[in-house]
């Protein structure tokens, strides 16, 4: 059974900083592309940020030069630093795992504000 459990969401200041973490189960992880994907209140989810196996990244252009994605295969984790923050990334944040359809964490709640 697939699972994956996100944490380390909060509450951060504009130019603060927090990662997040997305700890997988169920899957062969080293094998597997992973996403992060967040949504804001009223709008669509949208893609942040992928890793696939090799490593190899890519960012939406909001976040781009901010948010760093990085894996570590022995704990199955992924994780999303996310700095510089704006009240703008304020969303709800999933990790996402196609294997082979779309497996979603609950969530993280992501706020910034002043």
């Amino acid at each position: 059974q697939v699972q994956l459990v996100e944490s380390g969401g909060g509450s951060v200041q504009p130019g603060g900083s927090l990662r997040l973490s997305c700890a997988a189960s169920g899957i062969w992880f080293r094998v597997v592309a992973i996403s992060w994907f967040r949504q804001a209140p009223g709008k669509q989810r949208e893609l942040v940020a992928t890793i696939n196996p090799a490593g190899n990244t890519n960012y939406a252009d909001s976040v781009k030069g901010r948010f760093t994605i990085s894996r570590d295969n022995a704990k199955n984790t992924v994780y999303l630093q996310m700095n510089s923050l704006k009240p703008e990334d304020t969303a709800v944040y999933y990790c996402n795992v196609r294997y082979p359809e779309d497996y979603w964490g609950q969530g993280t709640q992501v706020t910034v504000s002043s």
